[in-house]
């Protein structure tokens, strides 16, 4: 088996990277991979993931983190059926089907409730198995410096967004199992034992089921094969089918089930798709290896036909290609595979289909978690291959270059970890980094209003409505924007001015919420017929609006129709039986035509 591995034309070892390989010798590891004993070593992986990821041991709930704090499955014993078996019930705030993550997040809300730390710690000691796990891959593989290049994983910058943010364990799951699959799958390569098989192909669906992008896998697995032996064979063909047709149905039923709640469409053309791809790659290659200016949201590029720049990434992506095809047999083909593994594993995040966040931004950090292996070991691999002809004291020079690095690289990874302290400093930091990012002005404005800011929030919402105006075809965001500016303009006592903005918003986005809001204000007002109105002409156009059908029965109420109060309170509860303001209001109706009977 060792002979099949990457060699040069003249037999001699090749630059052994990702995917994997050992020298045609079949040698032991290099000393490099051996520079501490296992358990020193493993504890020091766990010891720079606990060091480098402190701060967020103290950071709370930020952005998308609703999709946990706001999901009723989590919060009651019977959700754990739910959240298998009827997804819906978190579409409010998930889109997708990944019920591995929120099994997580029941089980420990069962423990300690919505104590942010908690949900924070289980990230960081997630990491830290991937952690593990990776290094036990590449030593498995006799990769040259797979201590530094877990290391380098465990305490990499560009991995704050994964580990920090509680939502971002969606890719410290997938990369957990997506790595243990691949280990079964090598070693019953290696053994043939069926066993190891037939465990590898459950724990790629829960690495589907935890985040659907690693669906990549068999690729990965025919990119080892290749790595291997320079080709792919019938027999390799076979052994990965069952993971191709696992891998589509899972991420298909998922993709289908996210259309369903979230038709994205974007206006892009292959063209353009292709150069955003390009500079995507670049973009995250360059920041492996230069992590400065991280921000959570990246503006967008421009990109079209006329655009060279966009043409200039595409050129480049394609020479680097053909440039490590070309030299495959002079300096082997591990720095093609490592190349093919990154860009093949960021793939279902390169622009070619549409989803959400592209509306937003064409990149994120937590998307090259686990591509950025590819990179890291490549590097790393083809730096440790150079080394082993140093002398000693060279040597002790290197290791200290080392060292150094994974110091830089944890302060800054301590120092982004800082920004999910807490909302305000995370919405501050995207906004220093990328001023265009208008839901951050939004986010940022809903923490002032909430600290009782009023004056600081309708600041920050007219910030956000100024980004808005210069995106016109994205209405909704523009009657978002207005919206909270009326709600802002409401706190402060300034109910002319809500109620001007309330309605602008709803000439150019009729959003429910923007209805419940000036429905709200006008009960404080006791405007009750003009709610009645308002909530009696959205119920007409969306009869299934069950906050709708509850604010037409406060209406009533308001007016002393009791008994057509409890009516449209029942209505809304058939429609949603949780809603508890209409539970709370039907008791109370019901209360009044018990006085009234009497």
């Amino acid at each position: 088996m060792a002979k099949t591995f990457s060699t040069t034309r003249k037999g001699k070892p090749g630059i052994a990277t990702m995917p994997g390989g050992r020298s045609p010798s079949g040698a032991t590891p290099s000393p490099h991979t051996r520079a501490f004993p296992g358990v020193l070593a493993a504890l020091a992986l766990c010891l720079l993931v606990a060091v480098s990821y402190f701060p967020a041991t103290m950071a709370g709930f930020v952005l998308d983190d609703n999709a946990l704090t706001d999901a009723r499955p989590v919060r009651t014993l019977s959700g754990i059926w739910q959240i298998w078996f009827q997804p819906g019930s978190l579409k409010q705030n998930e889109g997708h089907y990944w019920p591995v993550l929120y099994t997580t997040f029941w089980l420990e809300h069962k423990l300690w409730g919505f104590a942010p730390a908690g949900y924070h710690i289980v990230n960081l000691l997630l990491h830290s198995a991937v952690t593990l796990l990776l290094w036990r891959l590449l030593r498995r593989l006799a990769i040259p410096g797979a201590w530094v290049a877990a290391a380098l994983f465990a305490v990499h910058p560009l991995h704050v967004e994964s580990v920090a943010w509680v939502i971002g364990r969606k890719d410290l799951l997938a990369a957990l199992f997506f790595l243990s699959a691949v280990l079964g799958y090598l070693r019953f390569v290696e053994d043939g034992h069926w066993g190891r098989y037939i465990l590898a192909l459950p724990l790629f669906v829960l690495s589907l089921l935890s985040k659907s992008v690693t669906v990549t896998l068999p690729a990965s697995l025919l990119i080892w094969h290749w790595w291997q032996r320079g080709r792919v064979t019938g027999a390799d063909l076979w052994r990965v089918a069952p993971f191709v047709l696992v891998g589509l149905g899972v991420t298909v039923a998922d993709w289908m089930f996210y259309k369903n709640l979230e038709n994205v469409s974007l206006d892009y053309s292959w063209i353009e798709r292709v150069q955003i791809a390009a500079h995507a790659l670049w973009f995250y290659a360059g920041n492996l290896v230069w992590p400065t200016e991280l921000a959570v949201i990246y503006p967008h590029w421009d990109v079209g036909a006329g655009n060279p720049l966009a043409w200039g990434y595409c050129l480049a992506t394609g020479a680097v290609a053909a440039a490590l095809w070309f030299s495959r047999h002079r300096i082997g083909r591990g720095p093609l595979a490592g190349a093919l593994f990154f860009a093949v594993t960021l793939s279902p995040t390169l622009g070619f289909v549409d989803y959400g966040y592209m509306q937003f931004s064409f990149v994120a950090d937590r998307y090259q978690y686990l591509a950025g292996i590819g990179v890291i070991t490549t590097l790393v691999g083809a730096a440790a291959h150079g080394a082993s002809r140093l002398s000693n004291a060279q040597m002790r020079g290197v290791q200290v270059m080392v060292a150094a690095v994974l110091v830089v690289l944890g302060a800054l990874s301590w120092q982004q970890s800082g920004i999910y302290q807490n909302k305000f400093t995370y919405y501050r930091h995207i906004i220093a980094l990328n001023p265009e990012a208008r839901f951050a002005h939004f986010g940022l404005g809903n923490w002032y209003s909430k600290q009782g800011r009023h004056e600081e929030a309708l600041a920050a919402y007219h910030d956000g409505y100024q980004v808005a105006r210069r995106h016109p075809s994205d209405k909704d965001w523009v009657g978002f924007t207005l919206a909270s500016i009326g709600r802002a303009s409401e706190a402060l006592g300034r109910f002319d001015q809500a109620e001007a903005y309330y309605r602008r918003a709803l000439e150019i986005t009729p959003r429910q919420a923007t209805i419940n809001n000036l429905g709200a204000m006008w009960f404080k007002q006791r405007r009750y017929q003009d709610a009645l109105t308002l909530f009696q002409s959205a119920v007409h156009s969306s009869p299934v609006y069950a906050k709708g059908h509850s604010g037409v029965g406060v209406a009533l109420y308001g007016l002393h129709r009791y008994e057509e109060a409890l009516q449209s309170f029942e209505r809304a509860l058939a429609l949603d039986p949780f809603l508890e303001e209409a539970q709370t209001n039907r008791d109370l109706a019901l209360n009044m035509l018990r006085k009234k009977g009497q």
